[in-house]
């Protein structure tokens, strides 16, 4: 393994969307790339991004409305990769050698996900951005990020939130007195049922001693200052 330090940026798939939350607007996707382009151009990190598919398909609503789990959840997964796709190709429009891997075989698009080829790529300085979940009904896509995060040994799982710039004891849309935590355990975020990823993604990341910087990506900059500074969000951390 390099001596660079080898990051996951989970991207919900509601920030690839419009204003009215739905489908996937170029615009917006190019910006991200933009966002991204900077912190891979610090050249001190190795770089795998997830993608989620709020933007595309909600499962859970699907799921309300009477259709049976797996089906939704396998809906999800293509969904992500139909973002993965539209991230790949906005970072290699600014230059960035990237590859999508997928955990549904799509040969025809992207590489399947296999974990030594992906650490190569790393290796070689390109961006993987993971679609299609972890190929397995019932997961989520924060378990995704936790997953490839300990299978690749990275260290830190960058959260970056759609105007939510950190972790807080109740929804600050919502209640104006929240309160925003700097820092947390990791245990801390499951005994309070704090909402930053599902229970399965934090106990992965707790295990493993993966630390998770939560923080608002829509202010710019914020990305790339993401990867050393912890200032402006919320770390959670074993240490």
């Amino acid at each position: 393994m390099s001596n660079k330090k080898r990051i996951i940026l989970k991207l919900s798939g509601e920030a690839l969307s419009g204003k009215n939350g739905q489908g996937i607007n170029p615009e917006k996707v190019k910006d991200i790339a933009i966002e991204i382009k900077k912190l891979y151009d610090l050249g001190r990190i190795e770089l795998g991004i997830v993608v989620g598919a709020g933007n595309i398909w909600r499962g859970r609503d699907a799921v309300d409305c009477g259709m049976e789990r797996s089906s939704a959840d396998y809906m999800g997964m293509l969904a992500t990769i139909l973002n993965a796709l539209a991230i790949q190709s906005a970072l290699e429009n600014l230059g960035c050698d990237t590859r999508v891997m997928t955990s549904l075989s799509i040969p025809q698009v992207a590489e399947p996900y296999i974990r030594r080829k992906a650490l190569s790529h790393l290796e070689k300085d390109r961006i993987i951005i993971f679609g299609g979940g972890n190929g397995i009904p019932f997961f989520s896509t924060d378990t995704t990020a936790a997953l490839r995060s300990a299978e690749l040994g990275c260290n830190l799982i960058l959260m970056a939130k759609n105007g939510v710039d950190g972790v807080y004891d109740s929804d600050p849309r919502i209640n104006k007195d929240a309160k925003k935590f700097t820092k947390l355990t990791h245990h801390e975020v499951i005994d309070k049922g704090l909402h930053v990823m599902d229970l399965t993604a934090a106990t992965m990341c707790s295990e493993n001693d993966i630390d998770i910087f939560v923080f608002d990506m829509n202010v710019k900059g914020n990305i790339a200052k993401a990867a050393n500074d912890y200032s402006f969000g919320t770390i959670i951390t074993n240490k």
